[in-house]
């Protein structure tokens, strides 16, 4: 750099390089400071064991580094051993059987990331193939296991936010708000459910057999007894059920019985969006879902029955409090550690790592395209293919297991 050389000069132009459009200097450089924390975290070579093939391309775009990209197909040993030589890290799926991996990665003296879809993914579902556009990579333990502290928790716990990330936080809740983004962006328009003058609880569906239940929740486990809960905890409200997608598309665990389903919730949104369930709501009651989350963006009344990442911060009513956590911290510091410092963002377009704002940017073009007459044909088809995977190779997969 030239001596004398001022960033701050007026006469200098700073532009976007995402899509080249003129930027403050501002703005350049929280582009920079994400891209250096991107390029730290990839840093170390990765050996990953149990990353099913269809997401390798995008891991490999995620993580690879000045040591070089990750390398695929190893047993857990194999991948400590290589690891071990070439001062990297083993990386492993966070929701498969990580056990093996993690003990032979501790025996070899190597770190272990976990890796795991981000909380702004997509437009589509993981369950249907839809690549992401953020990982979170967490080497203490994984957002949604309570059971040790992971990296995200303990941000939350022990960073010294600035003022300028808490102000960056509080403008990305508000355009996440306003344009009604949510973790994968689909279903149809909504009209009114909660009559006007009802008090509305929306309660969101689970995949059961995820590890965000099966890890993170309390008492309450599955879909039905989370509406009995709520039921008998307000037998006045007007109580909204929206299954998890997953569940209605048919590719995961979770329906709950049609006798069940009328006699517990007054409404059950099956294929709208659950943007437009926000604001007809007063109050989410969740065992660990993203909706909790999305919900406090909102400004809604949040009760938790598990242990989500975003209970324990004086934001949340929590039915099953954690005792390592406990400090209180503002909705915006929420935001900055889960959506700007925790994740890793790539832009599908540029290839280059991005922040979360690049990520919005290109789900709305996404969104655009998805509401075309070709978009809607080719998310039919891409469910007709998923759902035949799912269900020719599933029980396959379970049988060898």
């Amino acid at each position: 750099m030239e001596a004398g050389f001022d960033p701050f000069d007026p006469a200098l132009a700073w532009l976007d390089p995402y899509d080249r459009r003129p930027i403050s200097i501002d703005r350049a450089l929280e582009i920079a400071g994400d891209a250096i924390r991107h390029r730290e975290r990839a840093a170390r070579r990765s050996f990953a064991v149990g990353v099913t093939r269809w997401k390798r391309a995008a891991v490999t775009a995620f993580l690879d580094g000045p040591n070089g990209p990750p390398r695929f197909g190893l047993a857990p040993r194999a991948a400590a051993q290589a690891a071990a030589k070439a001062h990297g890290r083993v990386v492993v799926w966070a929701s498969r059987d990580t056990r093996a991996a993690e003990r032979e990665a501790r025996a070899a003296g190597v770190a272990v990331g976990r890796l795991e879809d981000g909380f702004l993914r997509s437009v589509g579902l993981g369950a249907a193939f839809t690549p992401a556009l953020s990982l979170v990579l967490d080497e203490g333990g994984v957002y949604y296991d309570p059971s040790s502290p992971s990296d995200l928790e303990t941000l939350l716990r022990e960073a010294d936010l600035p003022e300028a990330l808490i102000a960056r936080a509080a403008r990305l809740r508000e355009r996440l708000v306003a344009e009604g983004h949510t973790k994968y962006n689909v279903g149809d328009a909504v009209g009114r459910v909660v009559p006007e003058g009802r008090f509305g609880v929306l309660a969101p569906g689970q995949v059961e057999d995820d590890a965000s239940i099966l890890r993170g929740a309390g008492a309450v486990r599955t879909n039905r007894d989370l509406l009995a809960a709520i039921r008998a905890r307000r037998p006045d409200a007007f109580i909204v059920y929206k299954p998890h997608p997953d569940v209605v598309a048919g590719y995961r665990r979770g329906a709950v019985d049609d006798a069940e389903l009328k006699r517990l919730a007054d409404a059950v949104v099956v294929d709208g969006a659950i943007a437009e369930l926000y604001p007809q709501c007063r109050a989410v009651e969740t065992m660990t879902s993203l909706t909790g989350f999305e919900a406090l963006l909102r400004g809604l009344e949040v009760t938790t029955h598990g242990q989500p990442f975003y209970a324990g911060w004086d934001l949340t009513e929590d039915l099953a409090p954690h005792p390592r956590r406990g400090r209180t911290r503002s909705l915006d510091e929420l935001v900055a550690c889960a959506l700007i410092l925790y994740p890793l963002y790539r832009d599908p377009v540029s290839g280059l790592p991005c922040g979360p704002e690049t990520a919005l940017d290109r789900i709305a073009e996404a969104r655009a395209r998805a509401a075309a007459p070709a978009g809607r044909l080719a998310a039919r088809l891409r469910h007709a293919y998923a759902l035949s995977r799912h269900r020719l190779l599933g029980p396959i997969g379970r049988l060898l297991k």
